[in-house]
């Protein structure tokens, strides 16, 4: 454990962060997994509500440096590209 008190905080703030992180990249592989299990699915309107939930997941992942930006496009196109082969056979 540090001794000087910015070392401190900074342990603290990180751990914070660590943390937050954590659930919010738990959340998102949450809702691309859900709605990749929504267009396994036949409702095509239930999954593109899911995708749409994943979309903005990813996007905001991206923004916040969560994860990379070309890693959120790419599993955006993925699941747009299932989700399109899951409407052209209904």
């Amino acid at each position: 454990m540090p001794n000087i008190k910015s070392a401190i905080k900074r342990v603290k703030t990180s751990e914070k962060r660590r943390a937050l992180n954590a659930s919010q990249k738990s959340a998102l592989r949450s809702a691309v997994k859900s709605a990749d299990q929504a267009i396994a699915g036949t409702d095509v309107n239930a999954a593109k509500a899911a995708l749409i939930t994943a979309t903005k997941k990813l996007d905001k992942a991206a923004t916040k440096g969560l994860i990379h930006k070309n890693a959120a496009s790419r599993k955006k196109s993925r699941l747009a590209k299932k989700l399109n082969a899951l409407s052209a056979q209904a």
